[in-house]
């Protein structure tokens, strides 16, 4: 045989192999690819499965919400917003609100915050008790709950009078407002943080303290950052619940009138459609206030 032969056998090997691997290159994408495509259907299956339920019964709550929100916003275009905003009682409200509120969620932040971390770390007799205090706020009516607050802050209470006596009355007045609200909504934050720091790992802390850091600096570096959304939480519910109490400070202070307050005032005199404006104007408020600690905080996400 020739070497020109011999060339040419070879290229014609080299060639025919050349095409079997691509043959079994072509039919092994296409089989990859279906599994693939079968793996991920499956995992889509199993999703829509395990949700299928829970969602369909948390749309039902969903649409219960969502509805009588829609139906009342509705009304908007049978009233004069702008109208019902200018009224000077109106702005009043919304003034206090907006002046009350953030002070009362101040209090409960400050205070309430420790009082979260002792009751997750703490070991102490009485805890139960502690626990059970904290609560009660939540579980009493919150027309009760003023009832409570007039017995200690009345304005001919022992209290009430001395705190009258220096210019500073407890009631009917705005640090009424301040006190009934704080009573209501400073719970929600005690118990939201506490759960926040229930999910931070103790070993982290006592990593922390092992490098040398105190127990205060380790509870800013470590503690209150990982429980940060929890805390965050809280202080959107203290707040919002805050700007709706209406029992409680109605009991302490009528006057002057928070929007819960005007609304029910404007709804005795002149129905539904009177308390539009200032409904909205609360909606407003609560709404930013909640995106702007999102945007702040953040959301948690999944790992």
């Amino acid at each position: 045989m020739s070497r020109t032969d011999r060339g040419s056998n070879r290229n014609r090997d080299r060639d025919r192999t050349q095409s079997r691997d691509r043959h079994r290159d072509g039919d092994r994408e296409p089989a990859e690819s279906t599994a693939g495509a079968s793996r991920f259907d499956a995992g889509l299956e199993r999703l829509s499965s395990g949700l299928a339920v829970p969602a369909l019964l948390g749309a039902v709550l969903l649409a219960y919400f969502v509805v009588p929100v829609a139906v009342f916003l509705s009304r908007m275009r049978t009233v004069d917003v702008l109208g019902g905003l200018a009224d000077p009682t109106v702005q009043d409200a919304i003034r206090t609100s907006l002046v009350t509120a953030p002070v009362s969620t101040t209090i409960a932040t400050v205070f309430g915050v420790p009082l979260a971390y002792v009751l997750s770390r703490g070991s102490f007799r009485g805890k139960r008790l502690v626990e059970a205090v904290v609560l009660l706020p939540l579980v009493v009516p919150p027309i009760v709950g003023g009832v409570m607050l007039l017995t200690v802050v009345g304005r001919y209470t022992p209290v009430g009078g001395a705190a009258a006596a220096l210019g500073v009355p407890l009631t009917d007045s705005r640090a009424g407002v301040v006190l009934a609200q704080t009573f209501v909504a400073a719970p929600f934050l005690v118990v939201t943080a506490r759960a926040g720091f229930d999910g931070v790992d103790p070993q982290l802390e006592e990593a922390a303290r092992t490098m040398g850091y105190g127990r205060l600096r380790t509870i800013r570096l470590v503690s209150l950052p990982l429980a940060r959304n929890a805390i965050a939480a809280g202080i959107v519910l203290t707040f919002v619940r805050a700007l709706g109490e209406f029992g409680a400070t109605m009991m302490v202070a009528y006057t002057p009138r928070t929007m819960p307050t005007q609304i029910r005032v404007s709804f005795i005199a002149r129905g539904i459609d009177a308390i539009v404006p200032i409904a909205l104007a609360l909606l407003a408020v609560a709404a930013i206030v909640v995106l702007a600690v999102q945007l702040l905080v953040g959301t948690p996400r999944r790992h």
